[in-house]
């Protein structure tokens, strides 16, 4: 089994991170390819970053096609262009924030979400709305903090999440918590022990989601708005793209 792990930025440390992640869950014989597109922003962090990255992602899932890939995982918890990308293949696409409320649905009866800026909760309350896990979450907490910080300030970011999940865990009557960035992939051990939750990676949920799905055999629905895009010329930089 084939699965594509899209990191929808283009810093390539957080791809190599996410890769790692996804390894760790997989089962034996199944091959973890991760990847990011090669033009695009750096990190996610609002609606515009959003819109650019989902056509590096359309891109990613179209190499991937070429490569026989059995899934795709959207590593951002924007889930961007999952529809798009679900149109472009037969292959399960899963996107981690949708994966990581399933997941946390299963093991808690409500969660709160832990991220990095507040703008992107609201993204995320979004997502919740649109998915149909609203009443399920009490709360989209931020810890202020950059993507990036992930990164270049690994221990202090670390500190801003687990002082953010030890305040949900008082205050909002949760039994789980949902880690809001892919980002945050290799974190999830350490935050867990420190919070005494269960905590959900939309990484690592949405790697044995997609290892259930290919294995049930189960793909992408090719009725109704899901069919493949109709033939139709692109122009300028997006030509490559014409079917």
């Amino acid at each position: 089994m084939k699965i594509r792990v899209i990191n929808p930025n283009t810093t390539a440390s957080m791809t190599d991170k996410i890769g790692v992640a996804a390894r760790a869950v997989a089962m034996p014989g199944t091959e973890i390819i991760a990847t990011n597109p090669a033009s695009g922003p750096v990190s996610i962090e609002c609606h515009f970053d959003e819109v650019v990255s989902a056509v590096g992602v359309a891109d990613e899932v179209l190499k991937g096609e070429q490569e026989g890939t059995d899934a795709y995982i959207i590593a951002c918890f924007g889930d961007p262009g999952l529809l798009a990308a679900r149109e472009l293949t037969r292959a399960p696409v899963i996107g981690i924030a949708e994966a990581a409320f399933h997941l946390a649905t299963m093991i808690s009866t409500r969660f709160s979400i832990v991220t990095t800026l507040a703008r992107t909760g609201i993204i995320a309350e979004h997502l919740l709305q649109s998915y149909g896990f609203s009443h399920h979450c009490r709360r989209v907490r931020a810890a202020e903090i950059p993507v990036l910080d992930l990164e270049e300030n690994g221990n202090a970011a670390l500190d801003r999440i687990i002082e953010e999940c030890l305040r949900a865990k008082a205050e909002d009557e949760i039994g789980a918590i949902v880690l809001g960035c892919g980002g945050m992939a290799d974190l999830t051990e350490q935050i867990s022990h420190a919070v005494g939750l269960p905590v959900v990676e939309g990484v690592t949920a949405a790697v044995k989601l997609a290892e259930s799905l290919v294995s049930l055999k189960l793909s992408t629905s090719k009725f109704g708005d899901l069919a493949s895009p109709r033939p139709k010329a692109f122009t300028g930089q997006f030509k490559h793209l014409s079917r």
